[in-house]
């Protein structure tokens, strides 16, 4: 029993990925390399002897043989255990590198293992925890409730009285990790000097993968991450998150708040508790883009198990041990990057992937940017809320392995996530769209963030290049309407920044022209109801003259500010007060005087002119 319970590597000091330190290692203790160097090598071989012969044979022109062997090279990989799954799972979200038929057989690889023996988690309770299980819990279930490659979930009751979820990890599973990532690095290596084809780094992939297993396999880091995500969502009680028990919480034990609720696929059960499951749906979607675009640390696993309606209606995220971070830079990024996909700026967008790093600075975008066009022209024809997510991404697959794209690892787990969102929400509902679902948060986003860059992009969304494009603002504004946790203050005020900017000069020329068109016919227009009035020998000749009246011209009307004030006005918990309370900040802005100045200015003008043609028109 002691001898499986020790680590060998943990002995061996290792408590963090170190490739050159591995390397060291196993140089010392070359028959633990060797044994099971025989029991990967051999089936990895053998398949890819049968690939090269199908291959030389042009058996891949066969779809159905290629399906086959795709699926063979899946099923292996669940057969060599933790490491190679969880190689698979990263390969999955890399279209740059692998192609699109294994791309689809690798993202079906389940997380998922037979439990390990009772008495050996029992025991490696007691270990890590350093007394008997009697002194840390009243009661606690020999059977698991769940496994998987990393470990195994008991059912227990603090001696508090707290009912838990406890996490044990199996027994040696750090060197096994180890001694496997050691061995695929090693073949990554090879591939990668031998093979012309592989543009990308596989031993960067393999270390990332490396830094983020080792990172999942220490449960203290878990508890960091769980609490971590509890502080950012606090605000929101629609979240739910296991409190953590740090008494009974080690490197391989985890010890944390047991959660009631059912999965989100469970339709029925969810409804049973009195939740709609389309309204827990949107709950997860707006978290998850809250998590990638406002606090840039997300979660990178949101499968059907770690997601759980709960009977008060929360959403309760579990299993904290893969998490990423995404940068304030390419959080603004993948902003400005949506801007010009809707606004078909497909040369714009090829230069975003070269700043969010899929692209080296020296690749020739010329070629890039009509094939972006062929990908996405279609899908945003049918619309934003309709564009369907996965195909979008099956195509660019495509794209990304026929250019020399290299896919950043933040990426890799925002696709892995978003893909596995879509999946559990189209469970809910067929025709879910998460790209339609997600644009009302960017709308917000860009109405509301005050980063300059945004800002320009905010500026790019609603002028076609000289022309200030009312629909835009308009349609902008309705969608960030949509998001339940709309700030109508931020979005009246960011209105007001943008309108007295210097970048919105051309809007305010056109608001100027607007309203001298507008009270130059309402003016003229009372002239000539006034004059009408005088006995008809009285009038001028001009009144006569004239037929209808101005006003009836809908070009001279204020129809966009019309438009844009009903829209605002159908916002949830809109109210006069909103604008009335902002009327002293519009006045005061030096902007608005010189407004004001041209108004006046324009009326004038217009007034000479209407004089000029009377004139002449008497004179006639």
């Amino acid at each position: 029993m002691a001898e499986e319970l020790g680590d060998f590597i943990e002995a061996a000091g290792l408590l963090e990925y170190d490739p050159t330190a591995i390397k060291r290692i196993y140089a010392g203790h070359p028959q633990r390399l060797i044994r099971r160097l025989w029991q990967t090598l051999v089936p990895i071989g053998l398949l890819l002897l049968g690939v090269f012969f199908d291959w030389l044979l042009q058996r891949f022109k066969d779809q159905r043989q290629a399906r086959k062997r795709a699926k063979e090279c899946a099923e292996l990989l669940v057969d060599l255990g933790p490491a190679f799954i969880k190689a698979g799972q990263a390969l999955s979200t890399r279209p740059d590198i692998i192609p699109p038929l294994l791309l689809e057989e690798l993202s079906q690889l389940q997380d998922q293992l037979p439990g390990f023996d009772s008495d050996l988690a029992m025991a490696c309770i007691e270990e890590d925890l350093g007394g008997p299980i009697e002194s840390f819990y009243k009661q606690l279930d020999r059977n698991p409730i769940s496994a998987a490659s990393l470990g195994q979930v008991h059912r227990g009751i603090l001696k508090e009285g707290q009912k838990v979820a406890v996490k044990v990890q199996r027994p040696g599973l750090r060197e096994q990790i180890t001694l496997d990532l050691y061995i695929v690095r090693n073949i990554a290596a090879w591939l990668n000097k031998n093979v012309g084809l592989i543009r990308s780094d596989l031993v960067a992939l393999i270390d990332e993968l490396g830094r983020r297993v080792f990172e999942e396999m220490d449960y203290l880091n878990e508890a960091a991450n769980a609490e971590k995500f509890a502080r950012l969502h606090q605000k929101n009680n629609r979240i739910g998150v296991p409190k953590i028990y740090h008494k009974a919480t080690s490197r391989r034990i985890l010890t944390m708040e047991w959660i009631d609720g059912v999965k989100l696929t469970n339709l029925d059960a969810v409804r049973e508790m009195g939740i709609d499951p389309d309204d827990i749906v949107e709950v997860g979607v707006n978290c998850s883009l809250q998590q990638l675009l406002e606090h840039g640390f997300f979660h990178a696993d949101p499968h059907p198990g770690n997601l759980l309606a709960m009977a008060d209606g929360r959403l309760c995220y579990l299993d904290f041990g893969m998490m990423s971070e995404v940068s304030r830079e390419s959080r603004t990024g993948l902003i400005q990057a949506v801007v010009h996909l809707v606004n078909r700026n497909f040369e714009r967008l090829s230069r975003d992937f070269v700043t969010l790093g899929f692209l080296a600075k020296d690749v020739n975008l010329e070629p890039i940017a009509p094939a972006f066009e062929k990908v996405f022209s279609q899908a945003i024809q049918a619309g934003v809320d309709r564009m369907d997510f996965k195909a979008v991404t099956d195509d660019m697959s495509g794209v990304m392995y026929k250019f020399p794209f290299r896919v950043p690892p933040y990426y890799a787990l925002i696709i892995r996530s978003l893909v596995t969102l879509e999946g559990i929400a189209l469970s809910v509902d067929p025709g879910f769209k998460i790209l339609g679902a997600a644009y009302p948060y960017f709308a917000r986003r860009l109405m509301e963030d005050p980063d300059p860059q945004l800002r320009q992009s905010l500026k790019e969304m609603l002028f076609d290049g000289e022309i200030f494009r009312w629909s835009r603002l308009e349609n902008l504004v309705s969608s960030a309407a949509n998001q339940s946790q709309l700030d109508l203050d931020t979005l009246l005020d960011q209105l007001l920044d943008f309108l007295f900017s210097q970048k919105a000069g051309l809007l305010r020329d056109q608001l100027v022209d607007a309203t001298v068109d507008h009270l130059d016919a309402l003016g003229w227009s009372t002239v000539q109801r006034l004059g009408r009035r005088l006995p008809r020998q009285l009038q001028p000749a001009f009144f006569i003259s004239s037929h209808g009246s101005a006003l009836n011209d809908p070009l001279i009307q204020l129809e966009p500010i019309r438009k844009l004030i009903a829209v605002l006005q159908s916002l949830p918990g809109f109210t006069p007060n909103l604008v009335m309370k902002r009327m002293s900040r519009v006045f005061n802005e030096p902007n608005t005087r010189r407004m004001s100045f041209q108004v006046a200015q324009g009326l004038a003008e217009r007034g000479v002119v209407r004089l000029v043609r009377a004139a002449a028109g008497i004179a006639t």
